[in-house]
């Protein structure tokens, strides 16, 4: 059964919901601190642990049948989630993805796979899953959802093409994209990225 960690309100009672995907190694412990210095106290926020605090064994960059069933068992996890906000009343047009790194890798690309009208998208030191040349031949368009992508562009485990590529992928699936790569950053969230958040679930 996966812990899911909630702040906020119930989702049925909030402006939004927010789903926050932590990163390798770590648990929905370790990024809920974000949740907590929006400072919005009308967003309901959900996030869940990954098993053995990894959601897949392998980078990210890997062939994907390298990451099965593990990416998929994400994938659907997440699904789960929308799912179930959506039985308690909350338009997907309500609901937010957050995540940082692997958890960013697995938010965006939960979304390419699902393209639809969001409230937002933050994808903060990721890119989309899969080796250079996979096919990006999503279905389903995001209709101007507001798209955040923060990286710097010497992360140890981001490739700047990755993040310049998904941001062209969102591109394409018609959302309203903001990326922003901060140079000789390193792996992690900086104030300007926090800022971003804040503006856009506040919206």
């Amino acid at each position: 059964m996966t812990r899911i960690v909630r702040r906020g309100p119930a989702p049925s009672e909030a402006r939004l919901a927010a789903i926050l995907v932590h990163g390798r190694g770590a648990s929905a412990d370790d990024i809920l601190p974000i949740a907590e210095e929006t400072g919005l106290d009308d967003v309901a926020f959900l996030a869940p642990d990954a098993p053995g605090r990894t959601w897949y064994p392998n980078s990210f960059l890997s062939p994907l049948q390298e990451n099965e069933p593990s990416l998929s068992a994400a994938l659907q996890l997440i699904g789960s989630i929308v799912a179930e906000l959506e039985r308690d009343g909350v338009s997907h047009e309500r609901i937010a993805f957050l995540g940082f790194s692997q958890g960013a890798c697995l938010s965006l690309e939960f979304v390419a796979r699902h393209a639809r009208r969001y409230a937002a998208v933050v994808g903060l030191s990721g890119g989309l899953i899969g080796p250079p040349g996979t096919p990006r031949d999503y279905a389903g368009f995001l209709d101007r959802t507001p798209v955040f992508l923060g990286c710097s562009d010497v992360d140890p485990h981001i490739p700047l093409e990755r993040v310049h590529e998904t941001a062209d992928v969102f591109r394409e699936l018609r959302a309203n994209v903001d990326a922003r790569i901060y140079p000789g950053m390193g792996h992690m969230v900086n104030r300007d990225e926090v800022k971003a958040v804040r503006l856009l679930l506040g919206a």
